[in-house]
């Protein structure tokens, strides 16, 4: 049975494998996918290649590098053309310190969050933002006092769950 992406649940186990592991050898992957390692291999390059993969990232643990500011940060834009939410996304992903944007609907249009070394940091951020011509008409700032969790949804609970 395919899944709605064209997915199949051995891509999806691969796709859980790799999202919890990293990278893998194909031995290991093989493995934990429960597949012959050419296949197995075959089916992760071509996973990569049609982009369901978009890269291997390590979960640094920040608080043990360097103390940061975390803020979240609501912004609502004065407009709400095509061309206001496109220069304000250009700009977000431009960025740095903004590691997340989500374009949410009702009563705000975006939620992000801002890391920073410190609060005058957090502040030299915000300023550029609002002097950028973004059409931003208010936002609202939330700081960060622990993360708490911060995780990658559980792939095959949701493909498994959409199938239905």
């Amino acid at each position: 049975m395919r899944e709605r992406q064209g997915l199949d649940p051995t891509d999806i186990r691969i796709l859980s494998a790799v999202q919890k592991h990293g990278q893998l050898s194909k031995t290991r992957l093989a493995e934990i996918v429960n597949l012959s390692a050419t296949p197995c291999w075959a089916r992760l390059n071509r996973l990569r290649a049609a982009g369901y993969i978009r890269g291997y990232h390590a979960d640094i643990a920040l608080e043990r590098v360097v103390d940061a500011t975390r803020v979240v940060v609501m912004v609502s834009l004065t407009h709400h053309r095509r061309a206001d939410f496109d220069r304000f996304e250009k700009y977000v992903g431009s960025v740095d310190e903004i590691i997340t944007c989500v374009a949410t609907g009702g009563g705000i249009d975006y939620v992000l969050t801002v890391v920073t070394p410190g609060l005058s940091d957090f502040q030299a951020v915000m300023d550029n933002l609002l002097s950028a011509d973004l059409s931003i008409d208010r936002y609202m700032t939330y700081f960060a006092t622990r993360l708490i969790k911060a995780e990658q949804p559980n792939i095959a609970k949701l493909a498994a769950r959409g199938g239905r």
